[in-house]
C-alpha cells in the first residue's frame, strides 16, 4: 500500500488540514555537529503535532458507513488530537482512550475538539487493549495511531515536503513510538532516494524496535520507562515492522537527561517549544557520526503541560550548572552571612535561596551549616564561585538541588 501513487496522493489530501511546516536552519545545532542541521517543525501544526497528517488521510479511506458507525482509537496525545480533530472536519463521532498518565494539556485539547475521552491504563498499550474492546462492543471503526499503512502513508507526506524543500538532504531524523511516523518518512524517502539515511531514534527506556531489529521479529518490552510519553510504547507495529526493517538505516537512542538539555536549546536557541518525544532528534543529533551533511531533524510535537514545562526547564537549568546548590561550613557569629553573600556578589552569583542550619553540630561556636542555592552563567562560572570560597577559607561542598 505504501506506494509513490498513495503517498502523491495522501499529500493532496493532507493538505487540506495541514501546514507546510516549512524547515528552519539551525545555525546552533550546526555549529555544535559539524553539520547543516534543519529542523522540520512539526510542532507548529494545527493540533501541535504531526499525527494530523496520518489520521486524516485514514479517515478520507474510509467508507460512509465505516465512518457513521463512530470512530475509537488509543492514545497519548497527539494521535488523539489528529483522530478528534479529523473526525470533527468529516462529522462523525469519536472516542480516544487515553492512557492515566497523559498530560492534561492533551487530554483537554483533544475534548476541545469535540471527542469523547475515556482514561485507561498507565500506557498506551493498555489503552489500546481497551479501545480494541470497546471497539468490538460498540461496533466502532479503529484508527490505529502507528501500524496502518494508511495512517504511515499520511505521516510519509513529510517526508514529501521535505525533500522538496531540501532535494540533497542526507539525513533524515525521525522519532519512533509505535513507528508509523518512522514507516511513512523512511519508505517515501527511499522511493524518492535510495541514498537518503533515514534513522530512527527511541528513548533508552523504550527501545521496543531496536530489540525488534536486533532479533528481526517484534517483540514486547516487559516496561517502558521515559520522560517520552508520546513514545513510550511497549511494541512496535506488527504490520508495519517490514517496512521498518527495510526503509530504517538505523536506530540511535537517547536518555531522558539528554532530552531536558535539548528542550532549553530549543527554546533559547529557536524559540520552540517541543515536546519530550519530539527532542529526541535533537538530542540525537550528538550521536549522529558525520560530518558534512545536510541533516534533517523531525520535531514531531510540542503538545507538553505548563508544569511538565517547568519541570524541565529546572532540572535543565541544574544539568547546565546554571543553578547549584552548596553546603559550607561556617562560625556562627555576626558577619558571617555577610561576608559569605560579599564572595557570591564579588563573582556576580545570584543567591535563589539559603538554608542555615544551626544544629549540623553541638558546637554552634565551631560551625554551622548553610545551604545556598546559587544562579550562575553555567560550568565555568559556577566553578569560579566555588574557588572563591576555597580561596576564603571555606570547602564548599556541592549537594543535590531542592527547589
Amino acid at each position: 500500500m505504501l506506494t509513490l501513487k498513495a503517498f502523491e496522493e495522501a499529500t493532496e489530501v493532507v493538505q487540506k488540514v495541514a501546514i507546510e511546516t516549512k524547515l528552519i536552519h539551525s545555525q546552533f545545532l550546526s555549529e555544535q555537529t559539524g553539520n547543516k542541521v534543519y529542523l522540520k517543525p512539526e510542532n507548529l501544526q494545527m493540533t501541535g503535532a504531526y499525527k494530523l497528517r496520518g489520521a486524516y488521510y485514514k479517515i478520507s479511506t474510509l467508507s460512509d458507513e465505516e465512518r457513521a458507525k463512530g470512530l475509537i482509537t488509543a492514545s497519548a496525545g497527539n494521535h488523539a488530537q489528529g483522530v478528534a480533530y479529523a473526525a470533527k472536519a468529516y462529522g462523525c463521532k469519536a472516542t480516544i482512550v487515553m492512557p492515566t498518565t497523559t498530560p492534561l494539556m492533551k487530554v483537554d485539547r483533544t475534548k476541545s475538539y469535540g471527542a469523547e475521552v475515556v482514561l485507561y491504563g498507565n500506557v498506551y498499550d493498555e489503552a489500546a487493549a481497551y479501545a480494541a474492546q470497546l471497539a468490538e462492543e460498540h461496533g466502532y471503526t479503529f484508527i490505529h495511531p502507528f501500524d496502518d499503512p494508511a495512517v504511515a502513508t499520511g505521516q510519509g507526506t513529510i517526508a514529501m515536503e521535505i525533500i522538496k524543500e531540501l532535494p540533497l538532504v542526507d539525513y533524515i531524523l525521525v522519532p519512533v513510538g509505535g513507528g508509523g511516523l518512522a514507516t511513512g518518512v523512511s519508505t517515501l524517502a527511499k522511493l524518492l532516494n535510495p541514498k537518503i539515511k533515514v534513522i530512527g531514534v527511541e528513548p533508552a527506556g523504550a527501545n521496543c524496535l531496536q530489540e525488534s531489529l536486533k532479533k528481526g521479529e517484534v517483540v514486547t518490552l516487559p516496561s517502558v520507562s521515559t520522560i517520552a510519553d508520546g513514545t513510550a510504547v511497549k511494541t512496535p507495529g506488527k504490520n508495519i515492522f517490514p517496512y521498518l526493517k527495510e526503509g530504517l538505516d538505523d536506530i540511535i537512542t537517547v536518555e531522558d537527561d539528554e532530552l531536558i538539555v535539548a528542550f532549553l536549546d530549543m527554546v533559547e536557541n529557536h524559540k520552540l517549544i517541543v515536546e519530550n518525544s519530539g527532542l529526541l532528534t535533537v538530542a540525537a543529533l550528538k550521536h549522529l557520526d558525520v560530518k558534512d551533511k545536510k541533516v534533517v531533524s523531525i520535531l514531531s510535537g510540542g503538545n507538553m503541560d505548563i508544569i511538565t514545562m517547568s519541570s524541565v526547564v529546572q532540572l535543565g537549568l541544574i544539568k547546565r550548572d546554571r543553578i547549584f546548590t552548596i553546603s559550607v561550613l561556617l562560625p556562627d557569629k555576626p558577619g558571617e552571612l555577610v561576608r559569605v553573600a560579599s564572595i557570591i556578589a564579588a563573582q556576580q552569583g545570584n543567591v535563589i535561596k539559603l538554608e542555615h542550619n544551626q544544629f549540623v553540630s553541638t558546637n554552634r561556636n565551631s560551625a554551622v551549616e548553610l545551604k545556598i542555592t546559587i544562579e550562575a552563567f553555567g560550568t565555568a562560572h559556577k566553578e569560579a564561585i566555588c574557588k572563591a570560597f576555597e580561596e576564603q577559607g571555606y570547602q564548599p561542598k556541592q549537594i543535590s538541588v531542592l527547589m
